[in-house]
């Protein structure tokens, strides 16, 4: 065992204590089947907080020696960690946040993977179980909880963004912590950090000692944006479909900050829903906000947007630049119209059982190279479903950027190839050249970014 890691035997820390033989052997399956490969990814993820880098592939193999087994005990069990990294622990005990973390993780895997074997009639192409199942699992993680009036912030933006960025997501986090508002992220470093750390200070100075720090992941993306330790209620999604539909549900109101490919998806995915029919009188509140001399990114957003689904989309998001103060009194504003619409249609504050969300935003979507070149990217189709298929390309981006099996595919194969029609695909170019050149595709001080992606034109 090198200095740099550690042998442990660790103890739960406020989730999973119990668990049936059934799941110990799932847990210890390593075959394709079995859970092992899955748990062991998603926790050194945890354990790997703070670590500069955002290739899950690289993690895997500088920790390829990494292992973590249960071990059944008396009062419950525990797990022991061989070859852990040693930032997770000071003077060998384990950082709390980080157990926390930990356990969280086995208790989402554990109950993702069983609840729809358990569920009778259940079914995972048909969006209503899907629904049901994010329920569950937000849920079960005790996210969801009756009696509290709408706060929730959720906050997108990049993992790669800079000291100044960094710091204006920190104040924005604040102005909201001093209104009492809570904050949910994507949990990772970045814009999914500032903003909670700036939250603690404004819940701090107004004490607020319940404030709640929500992280939402999934398995893929978990060692590309590891949980930061703020995070005080971490939940692992199965998918990133899920993950987003977790997002919409649960949150109140969203902010977006500058970010890359994942923030054009999270962008794309929300207007994509908003746009639908069912939802047009549903209050839902979205700012993007950052520095003055973000105004250039939010312009050249704003551009794509109306360019791909027209000046209606860009009428369910408000601008505001370099002021932190307001983009926290007009969310609460918002978030006051979101809290008397469900009062008024007698929705519950906890999850958003009304919002209408398509199919075909559902179903989860696992990019290949032959998938990615049969997008269907052109105008003749409704505007809900351009922004699926766009949402669908920066997901295969992402896959290709920071996913260990999407980094595999580009690998193997070259880059992922992107076709269609070029009053679409020319937009998306220069966007997609505009987050390589603002260093929004990869960590600062990171090798230079290598493209998972190629424009080619359309043939036939």
């Amino acid at each position: 065992m090198s200095q740099d890691t550690i042998n442990a035997l660790v103890s739960p820390e406020g989730s999973l204590e119990i668990l049936s033989s059934h799941e110990v052997n799932r847990l210890k399956d390593r075959s394709e089947g079995g859970l092992y490969k899955l748990f062991r990814q998603c926790a050194l993820a945890v354990l790997n907080t703070g670590a500069e880098t955002d290739d899950c592939k690289k993690l895997m193999e500088i920790h390829a020696d990494f292992d973590v087994r249960l071990v059944p005990q008396p009062r419950g069990l525990k797990l022991e960690l061989i070859n852990a990294p040693a930032n997770a622990f000071v003077d060998g005990e384990m950082l709390r946040a980080l157990r926390e973390h930990l356990f969280s993780v086995l208790r989402d895997i554990v109950y993702s993977n069983s609840m729809p074997s358990s569920a009778s009639g259940f079914k995972r192409d048909n969006p209503e179980d899907i629904t049901n199942l994010i329920f569950h699992i937000l849920r079960n993680a005790r996210v969801l909880q009756a009696g509290r009036v709408p706060d929730m912030v959720v906050c997108w933006g990049g993992h790669s963004i800079s000291r100044d960025e960094y710091i204006y997501t920190k104040d924005v986090g604040h102005e909201l912590g001093l209104r009492g508002m809570n904050i949910c992220t994507g949990c990772g470093p970045g814009a999914m950090k500032g903003p909670m750390k700036g939250a603690t200070i404004g819940h701090a100075k107004q004490r607020v000692r319940n404030g709640r720090y929500i992280g939402l992941t999934e398995p893929a993306i978990i060692g590309a944006e590891a949980p930061n330790p703020i995070v005080n209620e971490l939940v692992i999604l199965p998918d990133i479909e899920k993950r987003l539909e977790a997002f919409v549900r649960a949150g109140h109101g969203i902010i977006v900050f500058p970010g890359g490919v994942g923030t054009a998806e999270e962008i794309l995915y929300l207007l994509g829903i908003l746009l639908h029919p069912d939802n047009v009188d549903l209050p839902y509140p979205v700012i993007f906000t950052g520095r003055k001399e973000n105004a250039g990114y939010f312009q050249m957003i704003d551009e794509f947007i109306r360019n791909a689904l027209g000046d209606e989309a860009a009428k369910k998001y408000e601008i505001i630049i370099d002021d932190p103060a307001r983009v926290a009194r007009i969310m609460k504003e918002g978030i006051a119209d979101v809290e008397a619409y469900r009062r008024e249609k007698q929705d519950a504050y906890y999850f958003n059982w009304m919002l209408k969300i398509d199919p075909v935003f559902q179903l989860p979507f696992e990019p290949d190279h032959e998938k990615m070149l049969a997008l269907e990217l052109h105008r003749d189709q409704p505007v809900h479903m351009i922004a699926a298929n766009l949402r669908k390309a920066f997901s295969g981006i992402v896959a290709g950027n920071v996913k260990e099996g999407g980094i595999k595919q580009v690998e193997e194969k070259g880059p992922f190839e992107i076709s269609g029609d070029p009053a679409l695909l020319q937009p998306l170019d220069a966007l997609l050249t505009a987050f390589v050149e603002q260093n929004r595709m990869k960590l600062p001080g990171s090798s230079a970014y290598r493209p998972s992606y190629r424009i080619v034109p359309r043939t036939g």
